[in-house]
């Protein structure tokens, strides 16, 4: 479903097509196709301006938890599946390119700035590195104690970000010459909830802050230099399964930049526009939008 992300926020188009629960979203680097990945065992592309699927990429045997799509060189998509296979898409054709075999069930994935390793999160409880062109582990990171079910690179391209089900996150330093030991940094207070979802996490535009869902129907957001706890947003009835940073656009109030909105399990999508301690306004307001850009799409009408 597409929202616009000002005014009412109106429900203006739903992409039709899926026949299973979609697990993840990512935008094309221009913004004007969206790629999804569901439970159905398919990815999909969709155009953004007419509202019609693209292309439907097959050939995982089980649940699609997770994508990525590259930052920079070629265009590529990685898909993370309970078949523990990470698949390697070029986007202008419906099969992989290629798969990496692993020996679990895959819950997370994200690929480097440079584009040249993938890293993977599952039912193991590690991270591991893997070179995309030697389909080989490179190494693993170690410290998470249940399954992983976020992994998203800094926007320097310098710290991986994880979320795992021993509700803790926590960053590490993928530099190429880090130091033998990469953890960085845990970050307590965003517990996982009976539930159990794969809850997802996510950087501000500067990488000075990481959001992550929770399942007590909180947002939970820290410094991430620093650790600190900076603020606990209530309003969901439910497991928040979702919490990103808008990459670009205007905050709901002016402090600070980049506010956080959320997806929770309650059926509620919503934007925390954050205040400064001290303003007298108070701490937190509310209201319906969509996970991303607030313009374009402004030919596509539902039918």
């Amino acid at each position: 479903m597409l929202w616009r992300t000002y005014g009412d926020c109106e429900n203006y188009g739903v992409l039709n097509g899926h026949k299973g629960a979609i697990l993840d979203l990512q935008w094309s680097r221009d913004s004007d196709i969206l790629f999804s990945a569901s439970a159905d065992m398919h990815l999909a592309s969709w155009d953004l301006t007419s509202g019609e699927r693209i292309r439907r990429y097959v050939g995982h045997e089980e649940i699609i938890n997770s994508m990525d799509i590259s930052k920079r060189g070629e265009e590529l998509l990685i898909s993370g599946s309970d078949d523990g296979t990470i698949g390697i898409w070029d986007p202008r054709t419906k099969n992989a390119a290629d798969y990496i075999e692993t020996n679990f069930p895959i819950t997370a994935v994200a690929i480097s700035e440079a584009g040249n390793e993938i890293y993977s999160g599952g039912i193991d409880n590690d991270i591991k590195v893997w070179d995309i062109r030697k389909k080989a582990l490179v190494h693993s990171m170690l410290g998470h104690q249940d399954t992983i079910t976020t992994l998203r690179v800094s926007p320097d391209g310098q710290q991986l970000l994880s979320y795992a089900m021993d509700s803790t996150a926590r960053t590490w330093d993928i530099r190429p010459f880090a130091p033998a030991e990469r953890h960085i940094r845990t970050f307590d207070g965003a517990p996982l909830g009976l539930e159990k979802n794969l809850i997802r996490g996510s950087w501000d535009a500067d990488g000075k802050r990481i959001a992550v869902g929770a399942g007590d129907g909180t947002v939970v957001i820290w410094g991430s230099d620093s650790g600190k706890l900076l603020y606990k947003l209530p309003g969901h009835k439910g497991t928040v399964n979702c919490a990103e940073f808008a990459p670009n656009g205007a905050p709901i109030s002016w402090y600070p930049r980049s506010p956080p909105w959320s997806c929770s399990a309650n059926l509620v999508i919503s934007s925390f526009g954050l205040f400064r301690p001290d303003h007298a306004a108070g701490r937190t307001q509310v209201r319906a939008l969509l996970k991303n850009r607030p313009e374009g799409l402004q030919n596509f009408r539902p039918s």
